[in-house]
């Protein structure tokens, strides 16, 4: 009986993990699809970043960075294009162009002579190769003024960054930890801020602006940062509701205050969840557009990397290449801060939204 069941119980084994195999490859396929779908447009930018205008406008050119393949000829340089012959297809350079009859000659072997062949030279196609055109970086560096612009964003963002880790970190520690009387009627007014629309407090706020003469600076940009916003609150507040209360209690027996427990107790464990945060403001700061464009209209020497980009987009809106080559080089920054702190991101925003 068990030298029956025996076999019975590994062909069924065999058979699970089979199943579990499978199921993993179909998961795994899928996300790389799913994968794939998303990345398509970074990687048709960056092949538009490093191709030409010529090949942008040519019939037939591919869908990566290449040049059309040519032959130097007696000083003169030739294109060549793939004809068809008695023997195939060959890759030949033409000499003269005619609408019945073209004259080509054969790049491999140019001592055989001119090759006359019949036929609307128009209606061939040209072989392509691989050729990154790199000097498109180069020429944004210089037309955009790029350290510039990048050196007023980096700046917008840091000085913005500094004052919504202060002042939303202090104002959620208040609502986590204090007892204030219409605290939850304080805290759902704050949160309900999060539906107002920006449309509605644009003018006014423009309007108190100029009023008080901060327009054409970058103060409208970073001060509003030290005064904390609803969706950072959220957050921070949600990860100080994690950590135990009696660990506050013990720091308060050795005689700490509220500002030393923050400090000593609490910080040190919200890194992640500050991290989150730093990023979230970062690239919030990186791709502001509106803000900037109506506070430093007048001042194009203190505008970000957002509103040089859509002026450098208008005036060479017939050069593809160099606008996705502007796009690329300002993606670069953000990309490479999430994927450095891609672990303690995640860990942040997974840990804010459960409770232990």
């Amino acid at each position: 009986m068990s030298a029956i069941t025996l076999p019975a119980n590994r062909v069924a084994r065999r058979t699970r993990i089979l199943k579990q195999n499978l199921s993993r490859i179909a998961v795994t396929a899928f996300t790389l699809l799913i994968l794939a779908f998303f990345l398509a447009p970074f990687l048709q930018m960056t092949f538009i970043g490093l191709s030409t205008s010529t090949q942008m406008s040519a019939l037939g050119a591919p869908a990566w960075p290449a040049q059309p393949a040519s032959f130097t000829y007696q000083g003169q340089v030739l294109e060549v294009y793939r004809v068809p012959t008695e023997t195939g297809i060959r890759n030949l350079a033409i000499v003269k162009k005619g609408r019945r009859e073209s004259t080509f000659i054969d790049p491999a072997n140019p001592q055989a002579g001119q090759i006359t062949w019949q036929g609307s030279w128009r209606a061939l196609d040209r072989p392509w190769t691989l050729s990154p055109t790199w000097s498109n970086f180069a020429e944004v560096w210089d037309k955009i003024q790029f350290p510039r612009l990048f050196f007023n964003t980096l700046a917008i963002a840091v000085l913005g960054l500094i004052g919504t880790l202060i002042s939303c970190t202090l104002v959620a520690y208040g609502f986590a930890r204090f007892r204030i009387p219409g605290k939850d009627l304080l805290f759902t007014i704050l949160i309900s801020t999060i539906f107002l629309p920006e449309a509605v407090t644009i003018v006014p706020t423009y309007a108190f602006f100029v009023k008080i003469g901060w327009v054409g600076t970058w103060l409208p940009l970073i001060v509003p940062h030290f005064f904390a916003n609803a969706y950072n609150v959220f957050l921070l507040r949600q990860y100080f509701l994690t950590i135990p209360r009696e660990m506050d209690e013990a720091a308060m027996i050795d005689g700490a205050g509220p500002f030393r427990i923050l400090l000593s107790i609490i910080l040190p464990q919200m890194i992640p969840v500050i991290i989150a945060v730093a990023l979230f403001h970062l690239v919030f700061a990186w791709n502001d557009f509106f803000g900037p464009l109506i506070y430093l209209a007048t001042r194009p020497d203190l505008q970000p990397l957002a509103v040089g980009l859509s002026r450098f987009q208008g005036l060479h809106h017939t050069e593809p290449p160099l606008v996705q080559a502007a796009a690329l080089m300002t993606l670069l920054v953000p990309t490479l801060l999430f994927f450095m702190a891609q672990r303690v991101f995640m860990q942040g925003v997974v840990i804010t939204g459960v409770e232990k």
